[in-house]
């Protein structure tokens, strides 16, 4: 039920829109019985009962609210009796006329009704899936690691999709359906009671049925949308590494996982169709079964002439209305259906809504306009689950130096710069920032201070130009040009066809692996950071490019505070401090020579990498 009302509060967020979508659904259900009701007139000419040989009163109102319906009516019968004893024919026009008016009012309603809930679900899906996304960018890091993309991914589209289908469902449901059943049910018992007592049967029936298939329904959806999310994520790998897939030859054990989930995917979803469809089929089914008892009970009373006041054109009459009851009972059960469905969909989206984003904003932070002294950790420990990936470092970095972090792969490098941009926040101990914790700062003005070049190129879909101003939008051509030459960048830039403007495709894949770096380093020079996080930002290239990519490293480095995490100890021999990891703990720090004449556990490094001390 909870999930029900978080859509319907979604719906009510454009209330004037909703409100519009009822109305128009509530006047769709009035035209829709009155170009029904119409027709007794018609049945009565063809049925040439006593009642038109009588002569009507003239009917009169007693003044009352209840008296108007029944004045209305009687009006009604009174005109239309003087018209059929008057001209039968001029009659019969006339009940074509008013049936085709009323079928055309009650079909432009019922447009207008689609009219404003197609922006209306659009409008809820748009909200929603923004809300998602704007989450799904404010989680931390490790979210990332534990949760699959494609699943991520699928959220946003499938399971959105179904919130789409309630909005309208969730309307319908509360608003016309239950008003449709009351007018109809009021309008069968005011044309015969004893036969509505007998239709009621199916309502009971339809209950029992809706809600078996609905709590099956519920449990094979939820299961469907997650192995949809399973689904986009091995397709999204699939196409990710389509280089590694083709240069092993793993095409065909790529493509044979792939429909493993694919056919699994398949039975799941063919399975939740299967039963979604069956609720509404089952009671038409009941329908047409509690129909035919009404045609033989109502045609026994006819026929035995038993005293009841059901005639010809009224026992006709009742069907007809009988059968748009069955309409409103489909829907309820369609709709219910869709809003199981639904149901599991925003089980799985709030699970993205209500994750923990740990790396909380402070009530009141301070802000940060400038990094003047130093960086301190203070006996810093942080686990990303179980195990600490660092124990109990403490270092301090001062403004304008080169600190270079070396040692095995696993050893906490990375988490090391990671918690200082607050992508993680530290288990134990402080991390302060000009002797301010940075979990008391504003985390935009932190993040604004650091610059970061990391092993893989982040780049996107755009032009150099928006690549490298990312972030900072109004940044003009000349400090874009300006911040190139400094990456060393401008002069390849200035080769293609389209210069700053060329568009460098998906992950900047049109571009080389140094000219992507380098358009990185341009990104993190336009920024003019006053801390600098390098992470492994040359240990993928050719020599070629390491070469140039390092110097201009070395260009955006002067003068600024460099975290420098590197496994090539060329890269870091004029460090100002290099700090040795070892499972999580500092065991050695110190200038190159000081650490080469140790002959510790950095020395060995130097001594693999054939790395001597001048």
């Amino acid at each position: 039920m909870k999930d029900f009302f978080e859509i319907y509060r979604y719906t009510f967020k454009y209330k004037s829109r909703a409100i519009l979508v009822i109305v128009f659904n509530l006047l769709f259900v009035v035209f829709n019985l009155l170009s029904l009701i119409l027709f007794i007139p018609f049945l009565q000419l063809i049925f040439q009962t006593e009642s038109l040989i009588q002569k009507l009163e003239t009917p009169h109102w007693n003044g009352s609210f209840t008296g108007l319906f029944s004045y209305a009516k009687d009006s009604y019968n009174y005109f239309m009796n003087e018209m059929i004893q008057n001209d039968p024919k001029q009659a019969l026009f006339f009940v074509c006329i008013s049936v085709f008016l009323a079928f055309l009012l009650k079909n432009i309603f019922r447009y207008g009704a689609v009219w404003h809930q197609s922006e209306l679900r659009m409008a809820v899906v748009r909200d929603i899936r923004a809300h998602l996304f704007h989450k799904a960018l404010h989680l931390p890091l490790n979210f990332y690691t534990n949760e699959r993309k494609g699943d991520l991914i699928s959220r946003m589209n499938s399971d959105v999709g179904e919130i789409e289908v309630a909005v309208v469902s969730i309307l319908e449901l509360i608003y016309r359906e239950p008003v449709a059943l009351i007018i109809n049910i009021t309008t069968l018992i005011y044309l015969s009671p004893s036969l509505t007592l007998i239709s009621f049967i199916l309502l009971p029936i339809s209950a029992f049925v809706i809600s078996r298939i609905g709590k099956s329904l519920k449990k094979t959806a939820k299961q469907g949308q997650e192995q949809m999310g399973m689904l986009v994520s091995s397709i999204e790998e699939g196409l990710g590494g389509i280089r590694i897939i083709k240069a092993f030859n793993g095409v065909q054990q790529v493509f044979g996982a792939f429909q493993k989930i694919n056919l699994t995917h398949q039975k799941l979803i063919t399975k939740a169709f299967r039963k979604r469809d069956l609720s509404p089929l089952l009671n038409e089914t009941l329908g047409a079964g509690v129909m035919l008892c009404l045609v033989w009970f109502g045609g026994s009373m006819i026929l035995d002439n038993t005293n009841n006041g059901l005639t010809g054109e009224v026992f006709i009459t009742f069907i007809i209305v009988f059968s748009q009851l069955l309409r409103p009972i489909q829907g309820i059960a369609t709709n219910i259906a869709s809003l199981n469905k639904a149901k599991a969909s925003m089980d799985r989206i709030n699970e993205i809504l209500n994750a923990d984003e740990i790396v909380k904003e402070s009530n009141t932070p301070s802000r940060i306009s400038n990094f003047n002294h130093s960086i301190r950790y203070e006996n810093v420990s942080f686990k990303y689950q179980d195990e600490f990936v660092l124990k109990n470092i403490s270092i301090e970095i001062e403004k304008g130096k080169t600190i270079a972090l070396v040692g095995e792969s696993g050893s906490g490098k990375s988490t090391f710069g990671d918690l200082l941009a607050r992508f993680y926040d530290v288990n134990e101990g402080s991390l302060l920032i000009d002797d301010v914790n940075i979990k008391d700062c504003s985390i935009n003005d932190l993040r604004n201070q650091i610059g970061i070049v990391s092993q893989e190129s982040i780049l996107f879909n755009a032009t150099i130009r928006e690549n490298i101003a990312f972030g900072m939008p109004n940044a003009r051509i000349d400090e874009i040009i300006e911040a190139a030459k400094i990456a060393n960048a401008h002069d390849f830039i200035s080769n293609l066809d389209k210069g700053y403007d060329t568009n460098i495709g998906e992950r900047g894949n049109k571009l080389s692996g140094g000219q992507k770096q380098r358009i990185s380093i341009a990104r993190a020079v336009l920024k003019n950071p006053s801390i600098l996080l390098l992470d492994e930002a040359t240990s993928a290239l050719d020599t070629e490019s390491e070469r140039v990519v390092q110097e201009a490293l070395e260009n955006l480095m002067n003068n600024r505070t460099s975290i420098v995490i590197a496994h090539r100890m060329s890269t870091v021999k004029n460090a100002d401090l290099i700090v040795v990891l070892s499972k999580g703990e500092i065991i050695e720090k110190g200038k190159h020579d000081d650490l080469i004449h140790n002959k510790g556990v950095y020395f060995k490094l130097c001594q693999m990498q054939n790395i001597l001390a001048e």
